[in-house]
């Protein structure tokens, strides 16, 4: 595996993860037109490549929201100390809990049949199409409530919805947005709990996929494309957390629904045209 590409799929798992354009899919598609072979023909240390970047991307979104790691923190302990939710601490790290736990069941049971099922590129283009249109419905609902606002049965709902971006193509945080704004999230606070939501996800996925690699040894020369690639993902996935939460103050999130329109149909272009096969 090149330097370049270790930084190039760096780049693009630190910039996707957090812009509501599916990450999963972008590492699918990216590899798939630009004929990376490496991961494809090295399928164990894709796996090992894949919880590296998750790495970076979990170290940038912990160095941004650094103060609210550490709420969520005394709020668990909190909350296994008292068993109940008295403080803001303890109700924020109350709706973090409530938010993963679907997506963890899910991802547990489900694991094989995600891996065996879903990831193919003309898969991705289906579900960049229609959760990037849904995403645009969401938007264009009123801006009435803030973080405060958020309750137990909300954090639920967005829990739920965030099982199905365990497909490739669908978006963790473009799904976590879209649900928030379906219950009248304003723009900051669908995407500041969608990052937040990330941190346990991330973290519980890193160690369970990196526990399961551990003894599979690496490949001769990686070391330098591995220690690249997360630098690259925490750097760009920093980079990506300012700048969306900055954007989203004044902006919709229609360019993100636009970008993800245009790029299923250009791989939807890509497929019917003979230049690139329909799965990877």
């Amino acid at each position: 595996m090149s330097d370049l590409q270790a930084l190039i799929l760096g780049i693009v798992q630190g910039l996707t993860e957090f812009l509501p354009i599916s990450s999963s899919g972008h590492l699918i598609l990216v590899p798939w037109i630009g004929d990376f072979t490496f991961l494809r023909d090295h399928e164990v240390f894709n796996k090992t490549f894949d919880v590296a970047l998750h790495l970076g991307t979990l170290a940038g979104v912990v160095a941004y929201f650094r103060a609210e790691v550490v709420q969520i923190i005394k709020g668990t302990i909190g909350l296994i100390v008292k068993r109940r939710a008295e403080t803001a601490d303890d109700r924020l790290a109350l709706l973090i809990i409530i938010g993963t736990v679907p997506a963890v069941i899910a991802g547990g049971l489900g694991e094989s049949f995600i891996d065996s099922h879903l990831g193919e590129p003309w898969q991705i283009a289906i579900f960049l199409l229609v959760f990037g249109l849904a995403l645009a419905w969401a938007d264009r609902r009123p801006q009435e409530r803030d973080l405060d606002a958020l309750t137990p049965r909300d954090a639920v709902k967005i829990g739920l919805a965030q099982i199905l971006a365990l497909a490739p193509g669908v978006s963790r945080s473009g799904i976590t947005i879209t649900a928030g704004r379906v219950l009248g999230l304003d723009r900051d606070t669908a995407a500041r709990y969608s990052f937040l939501l990330l941190v346990p996800v991330t973290a519980g996925a890193v160690l369970y996929k990196g526990l399961k690699v551990a003894g599979d040894g690496l490949p001769p020369g990686v070391g330098a494309p591995l220690a690249i690639g997360i630098v690259a993902s925490a750097v760009t996935g920093y980079f990506a957390i300012s700048v969306l939460l900055r954007f989203v103050r004044t902006h919709s999130y229609d360019i993100f629904a636009a970008y993800r329109v245009v790029l299923a149909l250009v791989v939807f272009g890509l497929i019917a045209s003979g230049v690139k096969d329909a799965t990877f």
